[in-house]
């Protein structure tokens, strides 16, 4: 009798080892993946000057939130949100696109999306990215949606070219917010 409970109770043991050592990556990655970008801990290198939260933030005025994960950055005319890291993990659509992408939002003090509405042949937000170690390559984005909420924002699309250190200019009529920013994928 004691024969036959041996070989149940190794297999039952071994069962539940290898289990859990099959299960204990998983949780690893999972954890990772699902973590805000602030908590990544990127290598930014010293040659990329990234925006930083300064001692004196921004902080938009009333109704607009002031607290975040991340700090604002402008000026009452246009100001975006940027993480305290100064680095953004972009992704990639598909495996085909060669391009990075990255939503950012803009507010403005009283942008009003119904009263406001942007040229018929003009982009009322122009976005432009300029790689820092590589004056040849840059990006324009003309994708801007309106997000009527309370209080109303425009989001933007980005198609970053590359992985690298890239300063980031919004203009929307007479305000213009420059930042850099370190981008991986």
């Amino acid at each position: 009798m004691k024969f036959h409970t041996f070989p149940i109770t190794v297999v039952s043991l071994l069962t539940a080892f290898s289990f859990g050592a099959i299960q204990a990556p998983r949780l690893k990655l999972s954890t990772f993946a699902l973590a805000p970008q602030d908590t990544v801990q990127e290598q930014v290198p010293e040659s990329c000057p990234v925006t930083r939260p300064s001692i004196h933030p921004f902080v938009p005025p009333s109704p607009y939130p002031t607290q975040t994960d991340s700090f604002w950055f402008g000026t009452d005319k246009l100001w975006t949100r940027l993480p305290k890291n100064g680095t953004w993990r972009a992704g990639r659509f598909s495996p085909a696109n060669t391009t990075l992408s990255q939503k950012l939002p803009w507010w403005r003090e009283g942008y009003d999306p119904r009263n406001d509405p942007p040229p018929k042949y003009r982009p009322m937000l122009k976005v432009t990215g300029k790689r820092l170690n590589s004056p040849v390559l840059s990006f324009v984005s003309d994708n801007a949606d309106n997000v009527i909420g309370h209080p109303p924002y425009i989001m933007t699309g980005l198609d970053i070219p590359d992985a690298s250190c890239w300063k980031i200019t919004g203009r929307f009529q007479d305000a213009e917010v420059s930042f850099v920013i370190w981008i991986t994928d």
